[in-house]
C-alpha cells in the first residue's frame, strides 16, 4: 500500500484540477445548480471525452482506462473540492460498479462503454422507505419472456437524469438486478438539503424490466454499496481539504478588535484540528482505495472506517468554516453554505452515522 500519490496519479490531479478550475468556478457551479437538469453537460462531456475518466476503473475491454480505485478516488476528491454538480456518483460509480459486479457480458458490453464516454447516464434504484440499501418492498413479477417491476425507490442518485436504471426488487427465488428504461418509469426530482446533488424517487407500475445474470445478487449488493462508500469518502476528502483552506485564508485577511482572527489561539486550535482531520482522513482514504484495487477481503471494513470517519469530519470542518466566515459565512452569495450542505447531505446520504459505526464494530468483532 503507498499513501503518496504516483507522478501518474499527481498528473490525473492536476488535469483535472485544470479543467475544473476553468468550468466549475463558484459562479459557474450555481448557475449549473439552477439550470433545467443541474448539471453542466458540457463539463460532463469533456470529463469522458477529453479526460477519459468516466471509466478510471472499468476494463480497456469496455472502453475503460483500466486503471483503479485509487485513480477514481483522486478524480473524487477534485469534484468534491469544487462541490461540481454532476452525475459522477451515480453513473460513474454506483451503475458502472454494479455491471462491473454483476455476470451479465451482454449488459457490460452494451452500457459500459456508452457509459464511459458520457454518452448515457445510468443509476442504480436501489434504497427505498425504511430500507436504505436493499430490494425492500419492490416486487418483481415474472411476464412472458420478461419481468414487471411494482413499487417505490427513493431517493436515487442522478435518477432525474439517467437514460436506464438498474434496480433492485425481490422475486419468488429472492433479491435480482433488473434494467429498466428510464422512459418506462415515472420519477420526480425531490426538494433537497444539497443544491448541488440532485436526487429522484421512482415510481415503478407494471414496469417493464430485463432481469440481470448475477450468482449472487446480494453479494453484488454489498459490493456495490462499500466502492460507492469508498467513492463517497474521495469526495468528502476533497470538500473537507477545501474548507480548511478557506477558513484558513479567511483568518489570515479578517481584522477584529484590531488582529487578523487566525492570530487568536482559539481559531488555531480550531484549524489544527480540522487539518488534523483532513490527514487523518487521508491516511484511511488511500488505504480503502489500496483495498478495493488489491485486498478485496479488507474491503467491508475499509468501506465502514472511512464512512464512520469521513463523514463525521467534513461536517465537523464545513461548520467551523461557517463559523469562522461569521455573518457572511451564512449569506447565499458565499460558497460556505454548499460545502455544509454537501457535507451533512454526504454524511446521510448512505444511511445514518450510527449505521457505519455498527457495521464497523462487527467487521472487527468488537
Amino acid at each position: 500500500m503507498k499513501l503518496v500519490l504516483t507522478e501518474e496519479q499527481q498528473a490525473l490531479r492536476a488535469a483535472v484540477r485544470d479543467l475544473l478550475t476553468d468550468r466549475a468556478g463558484s459562479a459557474q457551479v450555481r448557475a449549473a445548480m439552477e439550470s433545467e437538469t443541474g448539471i453542466d453537460r458540457d463539463l460532463w462531456t469533456r470529463l469522458g471525452r477529453d479526460l477519459d475518466v468516466l471509466g478510471l476503473v472499468v476494463p480497456e475491454e469496455y472502453g475503460g482506462a483500466g486503471a483503479g480505485h485509487v485513480e477514481r478516488a483522486v478524480v473524487l476528491e477534485e469534484l468534491g473540492r469544487a462541490v461540481v454538480p454532476t452525475p459522477f456518483l451515480g453513473s460513474a460509480v454506483l451503475a458502472t460498479d454494479a455491471l462491473l459486479a454483476l455476470d451479465d457480458e451482454e449488459a457490460r458490453r452494451e452500457l459500459l462503454p456508452r457509459l464511459v464516454s458520457g454518452e448515457l447516464i445510468a443509476a442504480v434504484a436501489v434504497a427505498e422507505p425504511g430500507a436504505p440499501w436493499g430490494p425492500g418492498a419492490t416486487t418483481a413479477t415474472a411476464a412472458g419472456d420478461g419481468w414487471t417491476l411494482d413499487g417505490t425507490k427513493t431517493p436515487v442518485v442522478a435518477g432525474d437524469l439517467a437514460d436506464v436504471f438498474l434496480v433492485v426488487a425481490t422475486t419468488p427465488e429472492g433479491p435480482a438486478w433488473f434494467r429498466v428504461d428510464a422512459a418506462d418509469v415515472e420519477r420526480t426530482t425531490l426538494t433537497t438539503l444539497d443544491p448541488t446533488r440532485r436526487l429522484a424517487r421512482l415510481v415503478l407500475r407494471g414496469t417493464l424490466a430485463r432481469k440481470l445474470e448475477s450468482a449472487d445478487p446480494t453479494a453484488v449488493l454489498e459490493r456495490v454499496a462499500d466502492l460507492a462508500t469508498i467513492a463517497l469518502a474521495a469526495e468528502q476528502l476533497g470538500g473537507l481539504q477545501r474548507v480548511l483552506e478557506m477558513a484558513t485564508d479567511y483568518a489570515k485577511v479578517r481584522v477584529q478588535f484590531g488582529r487578523a482572527i487566525g492570530s487568536y489561539q482559539a481559531v488555531k486550535h480550531g484549524l489544527a484540528d480540522v487539518h488534523s482531520d483532513w490527514e487523518l482522513g487521508l491516511s484511511a482514504l488511500r488505504y480503502a482505495a489500496w483495498t478495493a484495487d488489491e485486498a478485496p477481503e479488507e474491503v467491508p471494513v475499509a468501506a465502514a472506517l472511512v464512512a464512520t470517519y469521513l463523514g463525521p469530519a467534513y461536517f465537523r470542518a464545513a461548520e467551523a468554516c461557517v463559523q469562522y466566515h461569521g455573518g457572511i459565512g451564512y449569506t447565499w452569495e458565499h460558497d460556505a453554505h454548499l460545502y455544509y450542505k454537501r457535507a451533512k447531505s454526504t454524511e446521510l446520504l448512505f444511511g445514518a452515522p450510527g449505521r457505519d459505526r455498527a457495521r464497523l464494530a462487527d467487521r472487527l468483532g468488537v
